[in-house]
Formats: structure tokens, C-alpha cells, sequence
């Protein structure tokens, strides 16, 4: 007999199931993972209404922050195959959006740049931000929200401290 035909049967003849409680509801690993994986899923949808896709919108704001990576630069922040940055870059250099150089100290090397045609483009991933911001944090205080923020950098300051590194920060 399957599990689904047992339930059913003890609902039809009065049983009272109340579910498990998930053990891991409320575990912060678990949150901070489920709320990354949320934040994704609306940037996908945000940036494919613009024509792109969220690893392009990844580019071009990582690339504003840290202006002139290499491709296995950008691969490693971005945690993905050069290969792929590659493709993606292709993408938005026909784009016009970024441009490669040539790295001064390794002509073998590219540095990659953004053009004066991404500043539009990167209004809209601001814009998108303070969306995302503004739905995740709706009905949390200004205090509640401050607090989250210092608890957040702490976390990752601790992590760092214990030999974790993300590509582009100080480990």
C-alpha cells in the first residue's frame, strides 16, 4: 500500500496528522542559503525583462567594482568555469557594454573594462537592487535591518578570520 493511500485513508477515518516541524526552519545556514536562492530567482526574472541574464548583470557589477579583472579573475568571484565567463563576455562585448585590453605587464593577458554604454545598464541593476532590498526587507525596522547588516558583515568577517577567502576581498 503506498504512503499517499495510507494518509488518506487515516484522514477519512478521522486521524489528525500534523506535520513534522522541519528541523532545519530555523537554522541560520539554511535561511541565509534559502534567501540567496530567492534573491537569484528574482534576478533572473528582473534581468531577463531587460534582455540579459543575471550572470551579465554579475559581470558588469562586478566589473564596476573591480574594474579591469581578467577572466579567471571574474571566474573565481563569480564561481564558475572561465570557459564560461568567456562566452558571457563574448556576449557583452558585442553588447558593446565591456571591452577587453590588452593587460599592460601580460600581453598574453585581458583586462576587462566597462564602456560608457554600460552606465544604463548598470542604473537598472541599482534599480533592481533597491527592489530586491526594499521586498526582502519590508517589514523589518530601520533598526532590525541595521542590526542584520552588522550581524551579516560579522559573519563574514569571522569567516575570513578563519581562512575562507572570496576572490577579490583579503582572506
Amino acid at each position: 500500500m503506498g504512503i499517499a493511500l495510507i494518509i488518506t485513508l487515516l484522514i477519512l477515518s478521522g486521524v489528525r496528522i500534523t506535520p513534522v516541524p522541519d528541523a532545519y526552519e530555523h537554522d541560520l545556514l539554511t535561511l541565509l542559503h534559502d534567501v540567496a536562492r530567492l534573491i537569484r530567482t528574482l534576478a533572473d526574472r528582473r534581468a531577463r525583462a531587460h534582455g540579459m541574464t543575471r550572470a551579465q548583470w554579475m559581470i558588469l557589477f562586478r566589473l564596476r567594482r573591480h574594474d579591469g579583472l581578467n577572466q579567471r579573475e571574474l571566474a573565481e568571484i563569480l564561481e564558475v568555469e572561465p570557459i564560461t565567463v568567456g562566452r558571457l563576455v563574448d556576449r557583452l562585448e558585442a553588447r558593446g557594454l565591456i571591452e577587453r585590453r590588452a593587460d599592460p605587464a601580460d600581453r598574453r593577458c585581458w583586462r576587462l573594462h566597462l564602456t560608457p554604454a554600460a552606465a544604463p545598464v548598470l542604473e537598472e541593476i541599482d534599480e533592481a537592487r533597491r527592489l530586491f532590498d526594499a521586498e526582502a526587507t519590508r517589514n523589518l525596522s530601520e533598526a532590525e535591518r541595521a542590526a542584520t547588516i552588522s550581524a551579516l558583515l560579522q559573519m563574514k568577517s569571522n569567516l575570513l578570520a578563519a581562512g575562507c577567502s572570496l576572490a577579490g576581498e583579503a582572506a
